[in-house]
């Protein structure tokens, strides 16, 4: 537990830089019970909003659906190698960045992290950090309700019960040894990296906070607990869902940090050493 306090008291740090980069408001009229109010129904109306977009895509939408797709059928292929690789060196990771890599992914730690935000938020009636707060819980409870229901769904095995890649029992057929796909702590991570890397234009900053929230993701594959093309969709689902919600934010608060003119966009490379999936925002 040691790593994991060490990073909550780094974000504990860093969140005044956050509060500082959003201009503090002056205290108004408005009660903080009547702004919980609101921003909780943010947070489910949020939730409801990500989970009905697939009814209303369009063409760039269905495209990037698409290379979704081929994103994680191509890392299905790599599946075997890469899982033999991560679990060969999983003895030389040093064990406080497995312990990282299990505890910040974990449901209760996550929360802590996003609560603890938006109470700062609410505290100080600052808007912009209200709604960080509300993007961070809405989007890891869409991103945690939905992967916890594919597990059962799609009963897929994982790397540690010793089934091949494509061995499943679907639909509630299988115990946890099939609860592969996707990774419930590789979305929970990029949900949270996505959301507060939003906040900052240093490319430096984002560049480590992304480094920070991959690392449960990874440590998935040297725990033998998931698969690569696992990983690549639970990525891919935790930045649909984030702008998904931060897009329907911008309608429930005035204020906005994130710049409209931007969009996620995906493009697939192809090259001489291989194929790559490259996003954008």
């Amino acid at each position: 537990m040691s790593s994991m306090r060490g990073f909550i008291l780094f974000l504990l740090i860093l969140l005044p830089s956050i509060v500082q980069s959003q201009e503090i408001e002056p205290d108004r009229a408005e009660t903080r019970w009547g702004m919980f109010k609101y921003d909780l129904g943010a947070i489910f109306q949020g939730m409801g909003y990500a989970y009905t977009r697939p009814l209303h895509w369009q063409g760039d939408q269905w495209s990037d659906f698409g290379i979704t797709a081929v994103g994680t059928g191509f890392a299905f292929l790599l599946d075997d190698s890469t899982s033999e690789y991560f679990i060969d060196i999983r003895d030389d990771i040093p064990q406080i960045i497995r312990n990282y890599g299990f505890e910040y992914g974990s449901p209760s730690n996550n929360y802590f992290i996003t609560g603890a935000v938006y109470l700062s938020g609410l505290a100080i009636k600052n808007e912009k950090l209200r709604r960080t707060g509300v993007l961070l819980i809405s989007s890891a409870s869409a991103g945690g309700l939905l992967q916890h229901f594919l597990k059962s769904a799609v009963g897929r095995a994982r790397p540690l019960s010793g089934k091949t890649n494509d061995t499943f029992k679907p639909f509630w057929g299988g115990g946890k040894d099939y609860h592969s796909f996707p990774s419930g702590h590789a979305i929970l991570a990029m949900t949270n990296a996505h959301a507060i890397a939003k906040q900052f234009k240093s490319p430096w900053i984002k560049g480590g906070i992304y480094t920070l929230g991959a690392i449960p993701s990874v440590s998935r594959l040297w725990e033998g607990k998931h698969w690569l093309s696992d990983i690549v969709f639970s990525v891919a689902v935790s930045f649909f869902i984030v702008e998904s919600i931060d897009r329907y934010l911008d309608t429930k608060y005035d204020e906005k940090y994130n710049d409209r003119s931007k969009k996620l966009s995906w493009n697939l490379n192809f090259g001489p050493r291989g194929m790559g999936i490259t996003a954008r925002f």
